[in-house]
């Protein structure tokens, strides 16, 4: 992979992580169990190491780059859009809690679907922004 590393590149990656922060929640907080749960978390874990060793080499390339000025404002921009989103997220899911419509593990899956939906909106956002060039 020689290829040029772009910040919508980058951007894109987070959802992958937020899709490995709700995976290995989910490990964490489930209260059952079934055989095949065991092949599902060993996926998990390889697919987590191969893709942090190639995201290391794509991040070290994307450090000895140019940046684009430009496309760096649009996301400190998109991630004050995404700051906003989040804080009214928390205290929507803090609010529950306090009126005991949910419970903590339940909070959990809130917070960390959350966190999924804000890195595929912060996305979005970037792409738009970056598209018109705002």
């Amino acid at each position: 992979m020689k290829s040029k590393v772009t910040l919508r590149e980058m951007v894109a990656t987070k959802i992958i992580y937020a899709v490995l922060l709700v995976l290995y929640y989910w490990m964490w907080a489930r209260r059952d169990w079934h055989d095949y749960y065991m092949t599902i978390q060993n996926m998990i874990i390889v697919f987590t190491v191969v893709f942090f060793s190639l995201q290391a080499g794509r991040i070290h390339t994307f450090s000895k780059e140019e940046k684009d000025e430009l496309a760096i404002r649009n996301l400190r921009r998109t991630d004050a859009i995404g700051l906003k989103i989040l804080i009214a997220a928390v205290i929507v899911i803090a609010f529950a809690c306090a009126v005991a419509f949910i419970d903590g593990r339940m909070a959990g899956y809130a917070l960390v679907g959350t966190v999924l939906a804000l890195s595929v909106v912060r996305f979005i956002l970037f792409c738009v922004m970056d598209s018109k060039g705002v």
